[in-house]
């Protein structure tokens, strides 16, 4: 089909068809003539026509709470064929306490059918629901789904910490955290430590009270505490500073106690639990 537009100044031309499917394609090309002729084309481009919103909800829609201030939710694609193509998907949430007009909305993009959704409040119940969405709009919402955050974690940081060293080894203890009844219980500890002069961080988590270290460098270390539950971590212990040791016995405490001491001389480290890297 070829069109012909009069004016020179002309930069736009509408196609109008009432018979032309969603997101058709067509092959364009632009040329200019003269009194004298026609001139040469343009390079042959695709353009489609404008395309439908999805007309399908997705499906199996499921969510599921992973803390105190994060869930997880999945679905489906549309069962039905959609007659509009699906570029992703939307994600709406709002609490039960709250107006569902003011709901908060998240996207994913291309095939992906399941999202975290994260800085929630605990202990919460929450409302999703999940739709289709193209360059042409949002298609139609899947059923509403319900999920209630996990309890908080525990507010209250580990206290009195005391830490013993004795030849190679360091000792760490301290008081245990008891969870409020609006908090998740306490599965246990996370200790952190890294040397003085470093930014990276290596984390032992312990159901226990202690731990022991052997640390492999005559370096300074700064040590903190955290308990964990299934509502997240919790409240972290103040920074403790062990300096290098300089005698076959010395101890020292957190900021809440009043003992303080040097460290010399630390060879080895002897960790009985797993030990990972955090940044």
């Amino acid at each position: 089909m070829l069109t012909v537009l009069a004016s020179a100044d002309a930069s736009r031309y509408v196609f109008r068809n009432e018979s032309v499917r969603p997101f058709f394609p067509f092959e364009v090309k632009v040329g200019v003539f003269n009194n004298k002729g026609e001139g040469p084309f343009s390079p042959t481009t695709v353009v489609y026509s404008a395309e439908e919103e999805p007309t399908k909800p997705p499906a199996s829609i499921f969510a599921r709470s992973l803390s105190a201030t994060d869930i997880e939710v999945f679905w489906a694609s549309p069962i039905e064929k959609n007659r509009g193509r699906i570029q992703g998907y939307e994600v709406k949430y709002w609490r039960h306490d709250d107006k569902e007009e003011n709901a908060r909305k998240i996207r994913t993009i291309g095939n992906q059918t399941s999202t975290k959704i994260t800085n929630l409040k605990g202990s919460a119940l929450y409302h999703l629901a999940v739709k289709a969405y193209n360059t042409a709009g949002t298609g139609p919402s899947s059923a509403t789904v319900n999920v209630t955050t996990r309890k908080p974690p525990p507010s209250q940081p580990p206290g009195n910490i005391i830490w013993n060293s004795s030849d190679s080894k360091i000792i760490l203890n301290w008081d245990q955290v008891k969870a409020l009844d609006n908090e998740s219980e306490v599965k246990g500890y996370k200790v952190l430590y890294r040397w003085n002069r470093q930014s990276s961080t290596s984390v032992i988590e312990t159901n226990k009270t202690s731990v022991e270290l052997s640390l492999p460098f005559d370096e300074d270390y700064i040590i903190e505490i955290k308990p964990f539950s299934d509502g997240g971590d919790g409240s972290s212990s103040e920074q403790i500073r062990i300096p290098k040791i300089s005698n076959a016995y010395a101890r020292g405490a957190g900021p809440s106690t009043s003992n303080a001491c040097t460290l010399s001389a630390i060879s080895t480290i002897m960790i009985s639990l797993t030990a990972r890297s955090s940044l």
